[in-house]
């Protein structure tokens, strides 16, 4: 039995389902011949850890049981006393994270996990990243960081994977890597990136008020924490890095053009998110809904979409053909169109659900079983 040692930082949304889909196929991995033992889970005030790293893992019962605890909104300090693990309050647990990748990551391996959406965890990823360890991310912002961070953290692909930081559960990074392995020059991507806004695009094509919409897509999950990270366009700005960077430009944020759904003056730094889900959204509709009006004139439908093109790269709402295959798009879809050398006529298409707890901790698991090679 092959088995896998991690340690998961983030249990919200995306965090507590990959700690239930570990659970639930555990039988599958079993068959398969793997074990992935959790040995840590840390959220933004605290970490806990097993009392012995070198052989046991977090109980399925007290994995479940912090999932049902996060899912309330509550700490992990607030955690009962489940036995044989330790909690360490922060900035105590960064040492800590650090001490147990230096003991396991030349000796057993170790996977860190990072399903938060902090900055805050760049500086330990690529500490263990040199200390032997793999590294799986849902999180976008430590590749869309510095290049300097960019390129420490790819310093050794074969231990990296990221696959749900641009598609949730579609193999985009995984395709787009075969492409340039083969030789295959990428000269074009476009394609909607964000569940959210496709989502969002498409029920206010139907005649729904933009506010009742994302409202809407906050409940089933499909936005970031705060909406606006969607609305404004940089959840699809940091997709768009990432691919850009992975196809050569050594580009950062501040060269990509993003067109923002919301005014400055309903910027984080102004408006609360429940200031701006109460009463902001509702100042918004009128001027998205005289857009598809606009464009439904026209025979056209609106979506928001990332064009990469020599050394462009661009996100914001298209007019565009409903015939088109962005144009057919519906729901949080999303759909990613590759050209190339070979791809140059009929471009690779990649399209399905991109968006959702469910399918972003799926994409995730799924990257940390990949890099079961890697271990003895």
């Amino acid at each position: 039995m092959k088995t896998i040692p991690l340690i998961l930082m983030g249990c919200g949304g995306v965090g507590s389902r990959l700690l239930q889909h570990i659970v639930s196929c555990r039988s599958l991995h079993s068959a398969q011949g793997l074990s992935l033992r959790v040995v840590g889970v840390g959220d933004s005030k605290s970490l806990v850890v097993v009392d012995d790293l070198l052989n046991k893992g977090l109980h399925d019962s007290f994995l479940l049981e912090l999932c049902r605890l996060k899912n309330g909104g509550e700490s992990l300090s607030k955690l009962g006393d489940f036995g044989q693990c330790q909690v360490f309050v922060h900035p105590e647990s960064k040492g800590n994270i650090l001490e147990i990748a230096s003991q396991l990551g030349k000796k057993t391996g170790l996977v860190f996990v990072d399903c938060t959406a902090s900055s805050d965890t760049i500086v330990v990823l690529k500490q263990v990243v040199d200390l032997g360890c793999c590294v799986v991310m849902a999180n976008k912002k430590p590749l869309t960081s510095t290049m300097e961070d960019f390129e420490k953290l790819l310093t050794y692909p074969r231990r990296i994977r990221h696959e749900s930081t641009v598609g949730a559960g579609l193999p985009v990074i995984a395709s787009l890597n075969r492409i340039i392995s083969s030789g295959d020059p990428v000269h074009r991507i476009v394609g909607s990136l964000s569940g959210t806004l496709g989502y969002v695009m498409s029920e206010v094509e139907d005649g729904k008020p933009l506010s009742q919409v994302v409202r809407a897509a906050k409940s089933l999950g499909y936005t970031e924490p705060d909406p606006r990270d969607d609305l404004g366009g940089m959840d699809v700005a940091r997709k768009a890095l990432i691919l850009a960077r992975i196809i050569g430009h050594r580009i950062n944020m501040d060269s990509i053009q993003i067109e923002s759904l919301y005014p400055k003056e309903m910027g984080p730094n102004v408006m609360s998110v429940e200031d701006f889900l109460d009463r902001g959204l509702l100042l918004l509709d009128k001027d998205i809904q005289e857009r598809v009006e606009k464009a439904a004139s026209n025979g056209n439908v609106l979506r928001y979409v990332c064009v990469i093109e020599g050394q462009r790269c661009e996100v914001g709402i298209q007019e565009l053909s409903k015939n088109s295959a962005l144009g057919r798009l519906r729901g949080s879809d999303n759909v990613l169109e590759i050209y190339t050398r070979c791809y140059s006529d009929q471009p690779l298409v990649i399209q399905g659900a991109g968006a959702g707890n469910d399918t972003t901790a799926a994409g995730v698991l799924a990257d940390i079983v990949d890099i079961q090679d890697l271990f003895p």
